[in-house]
């Protein structure tokens, strides 16, 4: 049986994209509704290597956009379980920009998503 720690270290997902034109927005930067929809969805991956559970979003906690990410960049989404309760887990999301054509990185938004684990009837179970 895999310990907490275990699940949380080989739960961790990581998945890259380049930010091409028709992601971004009228400032040529990548729109902040598509960062939260890859958030969301790397996040929801990594609950369910966690959990190997069905799982759905329950909240999320202040998102911070500290940088724009403009088109013809790469971009990392790290997604990490930071906190196990009894039927939730809550997972950290960076995503990191990086110059495509240069080894410049940089953390550009960061946030929250918990997830409750539940069953065929769609009741909250325990996550692990």
């Amino acid at each position: 049986m895999n310990t907490i720690d275990e699940l949380i270290k080989t739960s961790e997902t990581r998945i890259f994209k380049a930010v091409f034109p028709n992601t971004t927005n009228h400032y040529e930067t990548l729109f902040g509704g598509t960062a939260l929809q890859l958030m969301d969805e790397v996040s929801f991956i990594c609950a369910t290597r966690f959990s190997r559970k069905k799982v759905v979003t329950i909240s999320t906690d202040k998102i911070d956009f500290e940088k724009p990410i403009p088109a013809g960049t790469i971009i990392e989404l790290v997604a990490k379980v930071v906190k196990v309760g009894r039927t939730s887990c809550l997972v950290k999301v960076d995503i990191y920009k990086e110059e495509m054509y240069s080894y410049e990185r940089e953390i550009a938004v960061s946030g929250h998503f918990k997830f409750v684990a539940i069953d065929n009837n769609k009741k909250p179970i325990p996550i692990v």
